[in-house]
């Protein structure tokens, strides 16, 4: 006997195409013309953060940095979809959605300066640090969702992973808890193209990274993560779902960029390539779109130019006057300090190892 015991689809979704024309017909219910010019400015925001960093960097007066440039759609779409107690876990380059989500601003050019303090979260922000090593936020984004489910909390978790950490084992491991415990986890694919120098054709041979939820009984769905309202409908959808289980999206963008600042992009891909998606660029899409409407023009290009900057100078200037304390090597490492490491604080402090008296 031969039957099929299984079929799974993958549906594409895009609503605003590179040349900022609109599908009306899977246009968000709750979303209005105000609020794409919100995107627009959060977008542009980003990028001009981003430049910023870079510079801040090749002068040395920052570490090795991982550039969003290309990605502002993906990242400002899934972060205004978000709901205030929605919870997120970034990897290293989601640097948009800290800035939506309100991280302040100082401490995020205090982290990119090296110095752990930038690290801590502040007390009521609904995010966590970022993540370097591959594919683990998976695992730990999943464990924060099953606690909020344990809880019955109303809040889904959201977390980021690029598409080469969809060939590690914590991505498998995490999709899988929360498909069996049909947790409030929402799975965002930052499929960039490129993991370092490792195209997305040798990653994988499956034909779309979203099928990978299959695997784990989530619901799947790649996106065009060039287009800012496209990303913000399919995690809306995902967040109000969340009750009933995970959701795992694949947003197809592009890394313009290099993958830190210790890599050369021009050593394995083509400018050609890089051409091609600059066509597709997710913030001239909505510039056009908001163009065509008579909701943006050249003064308010400027004014928001000069509003950012400002605000990227002024904090910048206090980070760079920011003082580290290096008693933090103890701190936000548990959430309260247990007797062992208790004991290795006082005798520090007693000592004074830090002021060279040892």
């Amino acid at each position: 006997m031969l039957k099929r015991v299984y079929e799974g689809t993958i549906d594409y979704l895009q609503v605003l195409d590179e040349n900022g024309a609109l599908d009306a017909t899977l246009f968000p219910k709750d979303l209005d013309d105000s609020k794409i010019v919100d995107m627009y400015k959060w977008m542009s925001y980003a990028r001009a953060l981003d430049a910023k960093m870079l510079s801040l960097q090749r002068q040395g007066r920052a570490v090795t940095y991982a550039p969003l440039i290309g990605e502002e759609a993906t990242q400002v779409g899934s972060a205004m979809a978000m709901r205030p107690n929605d919870l997120f876990v970034p990897s290293f380059r989601q640097h948009a959605v800290f800035l939506v989500r309100g991280f302040p601003l100082e401490l995020f050019f205090v982290y990119w300066r090296g110095f752990e303090e930038g690290g801590a979260m502040p007390e009521g922000f609904d995010g966590f640090e970022v993540i370097v090593p591959v594919a683990t936020q998976i695992p730990h984004a999943a464990g924060i969702a099953f606690a909020q489910k344990y809880n019955k909390k109303d809040a889904a978790v959201v977390g980021y992973v690029g598409d080469g950490g969809t060939s590690e084992g914590d991505f498998y491991e995490g999709l899988n808890f929360a498909g069996v415990m049909k947790l409030p986890l929402v799975t965002i694919i930052e499929n960039n193209q490129w993991a370092i120098s490792v195209p997305r054709k040798n990653q994988t041979a499956a034909e779309t990274l979203a099928q990978k939820g299959f695997s784990a009984g989530m619901k799947s769905i790649q996106v065009d993560g060039n287009d800012v309202i496209a990303v913000y409908k399919a995690v809306s959808e995902a967040i109000a779902n969340a009750k009933s289980g995970p959701t795992l999206i694949e947003c197809v963008t592009y890394r313009m960029s290099m993958h830190t600042t210790a890599d050369d992009p021009t050593k394995y891909r083509t400018s050609d390539e890089v051409e091609f998606w600059a066509k597709r660029d997710p913030i001239l899409r909505v510039r056009r779109y908001l163009n065509a409407k008579s909701l943006w023009n050249d003064e308010l290009e400027k004014k928001m130019e000069e509003e950012h900057l400002k605000a990227i100078d002024d904090a910048v200037e206090k980070a760079e006057q920011f003082k580290p304390d290096p008693k933090v090597i103890f701190e936000h490492i548990y959430s309260y300090m247990p007797p062992t490491l208790k004991e290795e604080y006082d005798e520090a402090v007693k000592n004074e190892f830090w002021q060279g008296n040892l």
